[in-house]
């Protein structure tokens, strides 16, 4: 048996751009990938935490440093510029993987600058 769990996520992050005419996908500063181990490709999950859309789509790689994070294509339609989200990757893992299983969990600010980075989530007991 396997468990669908929490990979990683990316926490509060600004939407800094919606481009509607490109073809799909995040862009995602690749500081911000290197911090959060999301991986060019990757299915990702896009909570709006201002208006509670919640919508899939994949990961490409924007520029380091630039803390760019743009919606794309018809995602662009489900979000505003300056918007709060986030960023969230699941994985499956068996039972004895959950022995040494530890989500990334990235906080930024309102700038997408990375603040923290843990293996907790709020709430448990871990």
């Amino acid at each position: 048996m396997t468990f669908d769990m929490l990979y990683s996520k990316i926490h509060r992050a600004t939407v800094t751009d919606a481009n509607l005419n490109y073809v799909g996908s995040i862009t995602v500063d690749e500081d911000l990938l290197d911090a959060s181990a999301l991986r060019v490709g990757q299915k990702v999950e896009i909570v709006n935490i201002n208006n509670g859309e919640r919508f899939s789509t994949y990961v490409i790689k924007g520029k380091r440093g630039s803390k760019e994070m743009c919606l794309n294509g018809a995602a662009a339609r489900k979000v505003e510029i300056g918007d709060k989200i986030i960023v969230i990757a699941y994985a499956s893992f068996n039972q004895d993987e959950l022995e040494t299983y530890k989500p990334i969990v990235v906080h930024v600010d309102d700038e997408n600058n990375i603040i923290e980075i843990t293996n907790e989530l709020i709430g448990s007991d871990n």
